[in-house]
């Protein structure tokens, strides 16, 4: 049988100062299976797959890197990638 996908998209722009803020409203929202942050013009920058139960100290070195990112853009978006 073939597997029907019922994964759901949402996409927001942000500013580079508020990425982190904002990843972190995200995550704490939960039923999140992956963040896709991704310049202006569309290329991806980062990838965050997120398993149940990967919180607090286990998802900061992530976060240092997005914080590391959000020093360098202006503008991104992220894609959410929901169950």
């Amino acid at each position: 049988m073939a597997e029907q996908s019922d994964k759901k998209t949402e996409e927001y722009s942000v500013k580079g100062d508020d990425l982190v803020a904002k990843i972190k409203g995200i995550i704490n929202e939960g039923n999140i299976r992956r963040i896709i942050v991704k310049s202006e013009d569309d290329k991806t920058i980062v990838e965050l797959p997120l398993t149940v139960g990967v919180v607090g100290a286990a998802f900061a070195p992530a976060l240092a890197a997005v914080g590391a990112i959000a020093a360098v853009v202006t503008n991104c978006k992220i894609v959410v990638e929901r169950k």
